[in-house]
């Protein structure tokens, strides 16, 4: 297997509310390789951002890490002050694109301001070299005349634009990991497929590794290489993008995909998960999942289910695995739905 170059370990995080304590992330673990994407997914709420703010130490100050570890190239960055972390971490090592590029871009300053600023803080660099990096991190992003653009404001791009620059900005010092918190939400289909393109071919050209984190499963589809599911707080199912595609193992797995617009689905309404996650502030008892599962048995009230091993890179956390559980298939529409997915793919990657 690949070099891992970041490891997360049994991350448990509370939050400290006027209301409570709210258990949000419930013991997550993951690597990621070096050079590859991994994604996140799941609803919202599932605490697949809140992982990775925690990554990146912008937690809120009400954040409570009750237990876990944050390893990268060996060093643990729960250890780390957020100062230390904003030294010698974030930016030039772990840079973040956020869905909004508005909440991200200031609109009094020159994008070329914006674009040299995390250059000057981070690496000893004339102004000359810094406004050069700049013009070259723009034209790298696909934005026209770059050395006229850099004394634009925000507001004299499109939004597509604006997140070609917020991308531009996260590249600035050269990161080894890039994390995307959905970045291609507020952006229209033609777009969005550019964007993702974008950062597939600036991956390549730099070595990047990627987190996307996204509930948009047309977009894993595209760009990842491994994929983990996550709901209430815990990833429940893990896997090559190929296996949670075409051979997903947990019913929430299952209630994702089934969710996904199919035109040639003989059914003409569209599916959902039926049903709310969980109130994390009352954790529930046994499996979250457990309530909005038909298949669920008597066990998924009393007992968390472990992660069962599928294959050497394929996890799930369901009883449904369990030697002893009753025979359970795949629903047969999403069945077909898979089908029809593989045999595209099987088409497209002979062309």
């Amino acid at each position: 297997m690949e070099n891992k170059i970041l490891s997360v370990k049994n991350l448990d995080i509370t939050f400290r509310t006027n209301a409570g304590n709210v258990h949000a992330i419930r013991g997550v673990n993951f690597d990621l390789f070096a050079g590859k994407t991994l994604a996140l997914v799941g609803e919202s709420g599932s605490g697949k951002s809140v992982t990775m703010k925690a990554i990146t130490g912008l937690l809120d100050d009400n954040a409570l890490i009750n237990s876990g570890n944050i390893f990268y190239k060996g060093t643990d960055l729960l250890t780390l002050s957020k100062k230390e972390l904003r030294r010698t971490i974030n930016g030039q090592q772990i840079a973040m694109v956020f869905q909004d590029p508005m909440t991200s871009l200031d609109p009094t300053m020159q994008i070329g301001a914006q674009l040299t600023e995390a250059m000057f803080l981070h690496k000893k660099i004339s102004k000359s070299d810094a406004e050069k990096k700049a013009v070259e991190l723009l034209n790298l992003v696909g934005i026209n005349e770059p050395e006229k653009r850099v004394k634009n404001y925000p507001h004299q791009f499109s939004g597509g634009q604006r997140q070609r620059i917020v991308i531009a900005i996260a590249l600035s010092c050269e990161p080894k990991i890039l994390i995307c918190d959905e970045p291609t939400t507020a952006l229209d289909v033609t777009i969005q497929a550019r964007i993702l393109d974008l950062i597939r071919d600036i991956q390549t050209q730099m070595g990047l590794s990627v987190i996307y984190i996204t509930h948009d499963l047309g977009v894993v589809a595209k760009v990842a290489d491994f994929v983990n599911v996550m709901y209430a707080g815990k990833i429940i199912e893990a896997g090559t993008v190929d296996e949670i595609f075409y051979d997903p193992r947990h019913p929430y797995t299952w209630g994702l995909l089934s969710a996904m617009p199919d035109l040639e689905t003989d059914d003409d309404r569209l599916y959902s998960i039926p049903g709310s996650p969980p109130n994390l502030l009352h954790e529930p008892k046994g499996d979250a999942f457990a309530a909005r599962n038909k298949f669920a048995m008597n066990i998924d009230a009393r007992e968390e289910p472990p992660m069962f091993k599928i294959s050497e890179t394929h996890f799930a956390a369901t009883w449904l695995l369990h030697p002893d559980a009753p025979k359970v298939e795949l629903p047969p529409e999403l069945r077909a739905r898979l089908m029809r997915a593989r045999k595209a793919a099987n088409i497209l990657s002979n062309i």
